[in-house]
């Protein structure tokens, strides 16, 4: 199993909206087969692994990270690959949160007689495909913040200043994270703040050659200029700004006339764009995962609404201190420590001088009411806030 989630993870960023999985084929202690789904529309890996390990498949062990589909989408159900190909036992990582097979494979496969072991490296399953899993649980994209810190928390000086808090190799890493992601979200104030490109680039290549997420700003009322660098029409992918109803006609229109989609919806309580209901859009355009790298604002609003399901966090080895420096959080926030978001199984690992802390997120009561400028998430009051290391 550890072989199956490896080959997976070889498609990191390639599959979505489709799950990473992996499938290794053993027969008599011996690997006969292994395979792994490259991107939605072609071959799952079942099919792959067992299509090279030919009629070695027959009374073999099929190892696989998620139960085989049971319905037709892009391609036809692994199911039956699997009972043609004549396998004797089925060993699955995790069950497909998909509400079109949860359970439906592991149950075909038993009602043909074939042995089925489920939960092997589980956690592990769980953890690659978080991002398909929100997807499929939550309805709307699974949301990693990532934010580059001082010791003492701080995103900026209390002159503004960001750049550079992060070495060389924890910027690189975050540019593959980009190139990783089906979109970045900023805010407003970023845009105006930063002037960001908001684009994945990576050592070596042409930004054309490589996978562009879709930029997002979280703009409410189209505060951001058209002259901005991530409107450039030089760009390659999409850009999508959210605003609220009443944002100026005459500013959609000229966004829109630059190629730029505006998606507009009711504003929430404090009159600012409904993050949810936005996210919920998102995901019927099949963007699974977003990258959040907006300032403390808007990520304080997303943990207020408890959008925010994973966390990478870059510290350095650097202090800012003062009263004025910019945190890395605002929002409204929790009033008990008990009441604190947390990380679950929080993983470390040192990128060159900076500490890497990563995790799911798990909360512990409702989610904060929207209202107020605190809680906005593109507030024009606190533009220093909104930017995030580095800006593009």
């Amino acid at each position: 199993m550890r072989r199956a989630l490896e080959l997976a993870g070889r498609a990191r960023g390639q599959t979505s909206p489709n799950p990473m999985v992996g499938a290794v084929v053993v027969n008599n202690g011996r690997m006969v087969g292994e395979g792994y789904h490259h991107r939605a529309g072609e071959s799952h890996a079942e099919v792959l692994a067992l299509q090279m390990a030919g009629e070695a498949a027959r009374e073999a062990e099929l190892y696989v990270t998620l139960e085989p589909c049971v319905h037709y989408g892009r391609t036809p159900p692994c199911l039956d690959a699997v009972l043609r190909a004549g396998v004797r036992r089925v060993v699955v990582a995790m069950t497909d949160p998909d509400p079109r097979v949860q359970g439906r494979g592991l149950a075909g496969l038993r009602r043909a007689g074939i042995a089925v072991t489920e939960g092997v490296m589980e956690r592990e399953a769980r953890r690659l495909n978080a991002a398909y899993i929100t997807y499929q649980t939550k309805l709307r994209p699974h949301v990693v913040w990532k934010a580059a810190l001082t010791m003492d928390g701080k995103t900026a000086t209390k002159a503004g200043l960001s750049r550079w808090i992060t070495g060389e190799p924890a910027r690189e890493l975050v540019h593959q994270m980009r190139s990783e992601a089906d979109a970045i979200m900023v805010g407003a104030g970023t845009v105006l703040a930063d002037n960001p490109e908001l684009t994945a680039r990576l050592p070596g290549k042409n930004v054309a050659d490589i996978r562009q997420p879709v930029r997002i700003i979280i703009d409410s009322h189209l505060r951001s200029p058209l002259s901005a660098r991530c409107f450039s029409p030089e760009l390659p992918g999409r850009t999508i700004i959210a605003a609220v109803e009443e944002a100026p006609p005459a500013k959609v229109a000229a966004f829109e006339e630059r190629h730029i989609s505006v998606w507009q919806g009711p504003a929430d309580k404090s009159g600012r764009v409904d993050l949810a209901l936005f996210l919920s859009h998102l995901a019927q355009l099949e963007i699974t995962n977003i990258l959040l790298e907006g300032g403390a604002t808007l990520a304080g609003s997303m943990f207020d609404r408890q959008l925010i399901d994973e966390c990478r966090l870059f510290f350095a080895p650097l202090f800012f201190g003062g009263g004025g420096a910019i945190p890395a959080l605002a929002g409204l926030g929790v009033e008990q420590p008990a009441e604190a978001p947390r990380l679950v199984d929080p993983e470390s690992r040192w990128v060159g001088r900076d500490l890497l802390i990563s995790g799911l997120v798990a909360y512990q009561s409702f989610p904060a009411q929207p209202g107020g400028e605190s809680n906005s998430a593109d507030s024009p009051n606190c533009s220093r806030c909104q930017a995030p290391e580095g800006g593009d």
